[in-house]
């Protein structure tokens, strides 16, 4: 069959690609903004068009090794040379041992580890938890508020905000309940919401039924609040007393956007369970289950894995993200990058008053904008066309919260400063622009 020349000279259109894509794609399926990217490198992207952005969004922190990073653009190569299929549950390869024996020795904890590998972020919080019920024998899973762990039937129920994610989508899975995620900005410390976990025990579900909780580092899609290490010291130790099994949620934080490899590192205090994925192969689908030994071999076997499971080409990029990040120093980039961001939005809060708090952890960054500067009113509509005007000036920004008013910036480790420089400095004029444009 051969491609009609007009359909390939209009595919060239941004405009007309979009006109394609809502005839042959469901209204469900989200697109930020209507551009089609045709090429990429580092934190650059061209589209059909020939218009060049600065990517702060990172595929949604994905990208933490920057676009086509020439290492695992090698690495992917060299195995598709060798084998690029053949189910690991069938006949296995090295590879996929090799990034498991990597992962397990640089996750935090004084025990014996072991790690196995999926597709997606969803498919890894799905089997922490298949793995957390069988090694307790119990049903229920507390979760966050404003947390954020799939779209998958369990993980909307694990999700922590409504619209879009779970609105017409129910009934969820039961045993699920959602206590408090502390958030100083909005009144929530971490005295509340431990005693919120509290209530739970009292009102809701006796923590002898409890298999799991599971606690994202920092909240991704929610807003990018950071859990205080106290806070997860808390749960630790209440997990500890109950034996309930600790799972961190690292889909978003892990693979060095907070400045170390996990962000549960910063805790003083180790989980028993970790999920990955997004950064941790540069782009290809993987992802990960971590975890103590003895909990870990609970499941028989048969009850763990998947087809494309641990690909060979996401295992073979997986393992060239770990040399580039030692070869790169990326930790230490990740740690700069958030310093000078936060410095630079610092001065911008300075000088726009909707700014109201500037926050994250290493290179996970983010602003929350409010009308007039009044934190009893959430400016999602001032998000929303600065995240506009920002992509008309070359700027790629995501934005996210339960309010729709933070910007959260993931922009590759590999960027250079001027990058980041030019991206702030087009920040300001988009926020400024959507301020005059109200």
């Amino acid at each position: 069959m051969h491609s009609d020349p007009q359909l390939q000279s209009a595919a060239k259109s941004n405009a007309a690609l979009m006109a394609r894509r809502r005839a042959a794609l469901p209204v469900g399926l989200g697109q930020t903004y209507e551009v089609f990217a045709e090429r990429a490198e580092g934190a650059e992207i061209w589209d059909v068009e020939g218009k060049r952005y600065i990517d702060f969004a990172g595929g949604i922190a994905v990208l933490n090794t920057g676009h086509r990073h020439p290492k695992i653009v090698e690495a992917v190569k060299a195995q598709l040379d060798k084998v690029h299929h053949t189910c690991f549950q069938v006949l296995a390869y090295e590879p996929y041992v090799e990034l498991a024996e990597r992962l397990c020795a640089k996750a935090p904890g004084d025990f014996a580890k072991k790690a196995f590998f999926l597709s997606t972020g969803a498919e890894a919080v799905e089997n922490a938890i298949k793995i957390a019920r069988a090694a307790t024998k119990r049903q229920a899973v507390i979760a966050f508020g404003g947390g954020f762990h799939g779209r998958t039937l369990l993980g909307m129920a694990l999700t922590g905000k409504v619209a879009p994610y779970k609105a017409g989508f129910g009934p969820f899975p039961a045993e699920i309940y959602h206590a408090e995620y502390p958030n100083a900005l909005h009144g929530i410390s971490v005295a509340d919401a431990l005693r919120s976990v509290e209530h739970l025990f009292k009102y809701d579900v006796e923590p002898e039924r409890v298999a799991a909780i599971i606690l994202e580092p920092v909240q991704g899609e929610g807003g990018f609040y950071v859990a205080p290490p106290e806070f997860a010291q808390a749960l630790r130790a209440l997990c500890d007393q109950h034996g309930i099994v600790f799972i961190a949620d690292e889909v978003q934080t892990g693979a060095g956007r907070t400045g170390t490899w996990l962000a549960c590192e910063q805790w003083g205090v180790a989980p028993d369970l970790i999920t990955m994925a997004k950064s941790m192969a540069g782009g290809f689908p993987l992802s990960a289950v971590i975890g103590k030994a003895e909990i870990m071999d609970q499941p028989l076997p048969g009850g763990l894995g998947g087809t494309y499971a641990g690909h060979p080409l996401a295992c073979a990029a997986g393992l060239a993200v770990l040399d580039v990040f030692e070869q790169e120093n990326l930790l230490a980039r990740s740690r700069a990058i958030g310093e000078r961001l936060r410095a630079g939005l610092t001065a911008m809060m300075g000088r726009h008053p909707e700014i109201r708090d500037v926050r994250g952890l290493g290179g996970m960054v983010a602003i929350e904008l409010f009308q007039d500067g009044d934190l009893s009113k959430p400016a999602a509509d001032l998000t929303k066309r600065m995240c506009a005007e920002a992509i008309r000036r070359g700027l790629v920004l995501l934005s996210c919260g339960l309010y729709a008013n933070v910007i959260r910036i993931l922009v590759p480790l590999t960027a250079s400063d001027a990058l980041l420089d030019e991206g702030l400095a087009i920040m300001e004029q988009a926020l400024a622009a959507a301020k005059n444009g109200r």
